[in-house]
């Protein structure tokens, strides 16, 4: 941690008694000041009076990620909303996930809001950030990874699907729009989610959460 600032006023408790003393152990400062000032520090809803400021997320190559035998894969193709990220990636961590790919532009960072929604599970994620989600996948590919990708669309079940016996790649698309058409050519396989509603299609967060624990499901399932 850089610095931590707690805002001044609060009520005496046993968690920013610990918070301090844990920062005091680090040698990290810690700063009191106005809840007004900790409220435009935050960047986020309901920081409960208390703000840190860590190093940045270190990142990985995308060959790295793929040196793992039993990879399994996260990739966000264009989500735009930091809060179904912070939810996948807090799925992402439950599952088993061994690393999260991202694009550089034109979708959603690693930002406070992220950052809180996924209840720390960035703590123990790899990221790799890429130019563009198609080339990856080729990559991916190439290395024998199966590419699935989601769209509410496709009538191959999920669950029909081979997740468990190697490498895998689970590719969610943006919230509109959905996969877009070359991350769509790229994946080894579009898969979608059985329904029985009359809602066509999931939140891409829920429908990530069911995909990464029915692989997860699968590769426990077949040691």
């Amino acid at each position: 941690m850089r610095r931590v600032l707690i805002a001044d006023g609060q009520d005496p408790s046993p968690i920013l008694d610990a918070i301090e003393i844990e920062a005091q152990r680090r040698r990290t400062a810690v700063q009191l000041i106005s809840m007004a000032r900790l409220d435009r520090e935050a960047r986020t809803e309901g920081h409960q009076g208390v703000v840190a400021f860590a190093e940045p997320i270190p990142t990985v190559g995308l060959d790295e990620l793929l040196d793992d035998p039993r990879a399994f894969l996260l990739v966000s193709d264009g989500v735009t909303d930091p809060r179904n990220l912070g939810a996948m990636l807090r799925s992402a961590d439950g599952a088993g996930v061994t690393g999260v790919v991202l694009p550089r532009h034109r979708a959603a960072r690693v930002v406070p809001t992220v950052t809180k929604t996924a209840a720390g599970a960035i703590e123990y994620l790899d990221f790799c950030d890429v130019g563009g989600i198609p080339a990856a996948l080729d990559s991916m590919n190439r290395a024998g990874v199966l590419t699935v990708g989601l769209a509410g669309e496709s009538t191959t079940s999920l669950y029909d699907l081979d997740l468990g016996s190697g490498p895998v790649a689970l590719v969610v698309g943006g919230e509109e729009k959905g996969l877009a058409p070359l991350t769509r050519k790229r994946c080894s396989v579009v898969a979608s989610i059985p329904q029985r509603g009359r809602v066509e299609s999931l939140n891409a967060g829920v429908a990530v959460s069911i995909a990464a624990f029915e692989i997860a499901r699968q590769r426990d399932a077949q040691g």
